[in-house]
């Protein structure tokens, strides 16, 4: 390879997946490298660093069982670079939940099948990968939540799934980890010790080598309690040990009421600045945070605006979810729309319609870039038609 076509190669090593297929179209060598390892390597390494540009939106868990919708949206400044093929959309809107997503991998259930069925797919190279799943689950399933997750790193992924171990409301999950270059599964030597709220696993943050989940607000338990107030309760990677981070004093007022919370990655995540982000919505204003310090659970507000402050199109906008993408961009939805806010001094505030949606009260979104992962040696192609 001479320099010229390693500049084009380190050029277009840069581009979102879709692009990528386009040029494949025109030219035979662009066909040809986009097959390589190396290339598809450096090309998921390369837009790791630049962030997700898309999104999928999808009612909840529990109420996807019911109402079997998943959607596809871009981010402004990234729709006509970024996106996945049609038909594969419709693919995954036929029964399918997508339960997370990393570096261009999805982590997907087939809705209502028996035995459970989760696979790793990349949409844009059509491939997936069914990962086994544990006979202790397939034999309970019906009765637990899929509290399963996806991490990816640079030349490998892994799946973690936590299992509840006990039909008292005081349980204790067992972490299970799916290496998949090794093709296994391997239980952690300590379970995790969630404390006496019920935890919001799909709300789930990665950060200092630990997983990070927050618990609900419900106002189930008494004062007396040590869990009265809600918390977040990390999950040590290394040596399964579960501590709690407090939440700041003001996230606590009025927490019990009609009060929704989620935590997110803060700033890029390979970054030093990198953090959790809290978000607080409650009687229509969003707040949000970011830790400032881990050791000590100090935190620093960012945002607090109520939702018609932000000057929507919409006369009465009920927000019924949210998430923040690239560690500093808003991403919420009403029950007709989706819109971004800003949250750097460069974008601080502002807001920008996005698109509609069908997805109903409870949405819950998952951050997305289209790249040309590999699901693993053995993939297969998806069963989708053009």
């Amino acid at each position: 390879m001479d320099v010229f076509e390693e500049m084009v190669l380190e050029i277009v090593s840069w581009l979102p997946a879709k692009s990528i297929c386009k040029f494949k179209s025109t030219c035979h060598s662009f066909s040809n490298f986009s097959k390589e390892i190396l290339f598809k390597t450096k090309q998921s390494q390369n837009l790791f660093e630049r962030g997700d540009t898309c999104f999928f939106i999808q009612p909840d868990q529990i109420n996807q069982r019911y109402n079997k919708k998943v959607e596809f949206q871009s981010l402004p400044k990234h729709q006509q670079y970024s996106g996945i093929p049609n038909h594969v959309l419709s693919f995954l809107s036929n029964s399918i939940c997508v339960l997370d997503s990393s570096n261009g991998l999805l982590l997907c259930n087939i809705i209502n099948n028996d035995p459970i069925n989760i696979f790793i797919c990349n949409p844009i190279t059509k491939s997936w990968f069914p990962i086994p799943i544990p006979e202790s689950l397939q034999k309970n399933h019906k009765l637990a939540n899929m509290n399963i997750m996806l991490e990816c790193s640079l030349d490998d992924y892994k799946v973690f799934l936590f299992e509840n171990t006990s039909d008292w409301f005081l349980a204790c999950y067992v972490c299970n980890v799916y290496y998949a270059k090794e093709g296994v599964w391997q239980t952690m030597e300590n379970n995790f010790l969630p404390g006496g709220r019920s935890m919001k696993f799909d709300m789930h943050v990665f950060h200092k080598g630990s997983l990070h989940f927050i618990s609900d607000s419900g106002c189930y338990l008494s004062r007396s309690s040590s869990f009265y107030k809600p918390y977040i309760m990390s999950y040590n990677l290394d040596n399964g040990i579960s501590c709690m981070l407090k939440l700041p004093r003001q996230a606590l007022k009025g927490c019990h009421m009609k009060c929704n919370m989620g935590i997110f990655n803060w700033g890029k995540v390979n970054s030093s600045y990198s953090s959790i982000c809290l978000v607080k919505l409650r009687k229509c204003v969003i707040t949000v945070w970011f830790l400032k310090d881990y050791d000590s659970s100090l935190w620093k507000k960012v945002l607090k605006v109520r939702v018609r402050a932000l000057g929507l199109t919409e006369k009465d906008p009920n927000v019924t979810g949210f998430t923040i993408m690239n560690g500093n961009l808003l991403v919420f939805s009403t029950e007709e729309k989706i819109y971004s806010c800003g949250l750097d001094d460069e974008n601080f505030m502002m807001v920008e319609e996005i698109c509609q949606h069908n997805c109903g009260f409870y949405t819950r979104f998952i951050s997305y870039s289209d790249t040309l992962r590999s699901c693993g040696t053995n993939s297969e192609i998806m069963p989708v038609r053009n």
